[in-house]
């Protein structure tokens, strides 16, 4: 046999043997075996490196050094998802999801919610080319190598997969893999790790890719996305995912009832305790694909899916101390200062206590015992007090009247549960906070510089807003602590290339209270640039779709202030977008300027996204639902008959995709 072919035999082999082993958990031959058929690869592959493969399985064992991890943009971006905690939460989203379809029966895919580190592989012709932490959920790091090295990641797919995908998941960290790590960390004399979650994270960050593959990380996947997948369902998507060759976890149940959606959660609430690895909840989706695209997204999360979070652990503890934090808006949250307490895998030491309200209603106060909790496993929070163990000498708790950062008095408006600093340029947390909110990833996007750094530069006396950012020099940057000539230069090289973010990305990222990524991509459509904006009155800004008074005044409040217009004039003077650019306008017109319409189906020449960013790019809206509102309904094939008949009974007219074509022309 030649060498080529023998290597390419050796590889399938592996391959094969790895996805029994730690997929199918059924192995079909000795470790003795693999590991002789993985040295004679490794042997031929060192003596003819012009055979080398990325994929190969001799790469499981790692070797390569990460010393930064590339940032990469999600092709598809990566949502979180909406928790609900009770019966009643379920029932309320299945009656929005009726409201947006119809009456048409809905199947429900059920899957476990696994608590790991969020993962996105890309395959192309069947090969793992990337992997891509959350991040953001717009972009995340590239930790390709260190992915490689988890047994249960296929390299090298089987069967009728697409030649392009993404697909999603956790990687965990299985409880007897974590229990035999911490044993010989403690033999060690090391700390032990806390819990597999944090673990099974850090662990895709260490630099040596040698060091992951000791880890017996685990890889569980649950979702596809991609163009042209020819799949028509969630449980579908789930066994062709399985046929590939990854590990999808085979308790996915199809519900065709919320009732029966309640049934596996209750089971699984008791169960959950014998799985292999941690779990907080149950994914309820929508199982049909082409419903899933009807139902579309929030800002935030898609429509067509829920995560039922099971009961929350709980326990007690001191509450030692209160303190205040005062945030970037003059919000101040009271914080609880606890007696270290461990808490679902964590040390808890502070939680929020939210308002001068929540204090008052569960009469919290220094010394008690009090009942926390993980709201949604992730913050810590105070649910009540063990009045029967409070002290005598107990005092109630007086609210602060005074900022603890500048001494300036607080205020409160009628009808908000906070408190605010009013001295917005001249209280110090308000002042970094707003400069971190700038630089932050999904505002400016400033490479080099964090929130240490911010804070750095401020008490140094070299920023006071964030126009001073675009004034720094390395000279300036290199007496300071911590700054070598690199640090200087890439701080200064992030700055100068934040110019090229685009106006609706500098809008979210000027702070304006109320004004969030979503608001602001509203305003930055609506106005085209800062100018128009800034000469926008209250009742001019309501005309636009979603915003409301609220919004309105806090904007038009902005543009009053003379500071601010002060630093936009040097943020312009820097070469910052302070309008869409021209490219971006080209493809705009006002042509469906004050029209509603609901897309429905599935089309021929363009896809539902597409037809949607038709609608908006125009100056339409695009509605999830069909009411006397509704401009126009938008048809494609296997559009349900529940929609017609709305469409019908309100009076809305019916276009086909061609005729939408033929009014944008």
């Amino acid at each position: 046999m030649e060498i080529k072919e023998r290597i390419e035999k050796l590889r399938e082999e592996l391959h094969q043997h790895n996805y029994n082993y730690y997929v199918l958990d059924n192995a079909t031959i000795s470790d003795y075996d693999f590991d002789m058929k993985l040295k004679e690869l490794q042997a031929l592959e060192n003596k003819y490196p012009e055979y080398y493969d990325s994929n190969s399985p001799t790469l499981r064992v790692g070797g390569a050094i990460t010393k930064n991890f590339e940032t990469l943009v999600h092709e598809q971006r990566m949502y979180s998802l909406d928790n609900s905690y009770s019966k009643e939460d379920l029932e309320d989203w299945e009656k929005r999801i009726q409201k947006i379809l119809g009456d048409v029966a809905v199947e429900f895919t059920c899957e476990l919610k696994y608590d790991g580190a969020s993962i996105s592989l890309t395959y192309e012709d069947g090969k793992l080319v990337r992997a891509l932490t959350r991040g953001d959920g717009f972009q995340g790091d590239d930790v390709t190598n260190n992915v490689k090295t988890i047994r249960s990641v296929p390299l090298q797919l089987q069967g009728d997969y697409p030649k392009k995908f993404d697909i999603r998941g956790e990687i965990v960290l299985p409880f007897e893999g974590f229990a035999q790590m911490n044993k010989e960390r403690i033999e060690n004399g090391e700390e032990p790790y806390m819990n597999p979650r944090n673990t099974a994270a850090g662990s895709l960050k260490l630099q040596d890719s040698a060091l992951v593959a000791e880890r017996p990380l685990d890889c569980l996947l649950y979702s596809i996305v991609g163009a042209d997948l020819g799949l028509e369902s969630q449980f579908q998507m789930l066994e062709k995912a399985r046929s590939w060759g990854f590990k999808v976890p085979t308790v996915a149940k199809l519900c065709k009832t919320t009732d029966e959606v309640l049934q596996f959660v209750e089971y699984w609430d008791v169960h959950r305790h014998q799985l292999p690895y941690e779990t907080d909840g149950v994914v309820v989706k929508v199982n049909s694909i082409q419903y899933q695209e009807e139902l579309g997204y929030t800002s935030k999360s898609p429509r067509w899916a829920m995560a039922y979070k099971f009961k929350a652990e709980q326990v007690s503890t001191i509450l030692n101390e209160i303190t205040y934090q005062v945030g970037r808006t003059g919000a101040i949250t009271p914080v609880a200062n606890l007696e270290p307490v461990l808490l679902a895998g964590t040390t808890v030491k502070r939680a929020s206590l939210h308002n001068a309200d929540q204090i008052e209603k569960f009469d919290i106060r220094v010394g008690d015992t009090v009942f926390v909790e993980k709201g949604g496993e992730i913050i810590p929070k105070i649910i009540g007090v063990d009045f029967t163990k409070r002290p005598i000498t107990s005092q109630p708790t007086v609210y602060i009247d005074r900022c603890p950062e500048c001494g300036t008095q607080l205020e409160r408006t009628e009808g908000d549960a906070k408190h605010y600093c009013p001295n917005e340029y001249g209280c110090p947390p308000q002042i970094t906070g707003r400069i971190q909110h700038f630089i932050s990833r999904k505002a400016m996007d400033i490479e080099g510089l964090g929130a240490e750094t911010v804070e750095l530069l401020f008490r140094e006396g070299l920023i006071h807003n964030y126009a001073d950012l675009y004034n720094l020099t390395k000279e300036q940057l290199l007496p300071l602590e911590r700054m070598a000539e690199k640090s200087a230069e890439n701080l200064i090289k992030g700055v100068a290339e934040s110019v090229q973010i685009p106006f609706e990305r500098v809008l979210f990222a000027l702070g304006i209270r109320f004004v969030g990524e979503t608001v602001a991509k509203k305003l930055a459509k609506a106005y085209k640039n800062i100018d128009a904006l800034q000469n926008a009155t209250a009742e001019e800004l309501m005309q636009v779709d979603e915003i409301g008074q609220r919004i309105a005044e806090s904007v038009v409040g902005f543009f009053q202030n003379g500071i601010n217009l002060e630093v936009i004039s040097r943020l312009r003077q820097e070469g910052v977008q302070l309008e869409i650019s021209a490219e971006k306008l080209l493809n705009q017109t006002d042509l469906f300027n004050g029209q509603t319409f609901v897309v429905s189906g599935v089309f021929e020449n363009v896809s539902r996204d597409e037809l949607k960013k038709l609608i908006e790019d125009n100056g339409g809206k695009v509605g999830s639902s069909i009411s006397s509102k509704t401009s126009y309904l938008v048809a494609g094939d296997r559009m349900g008959p529940s929609k017609r008949t709305k469409a019908e009974s309100v009076g809305v007219p019916i276009i086909s995709e061609s005729d939408f074509m033929e009014m944008l022309q």
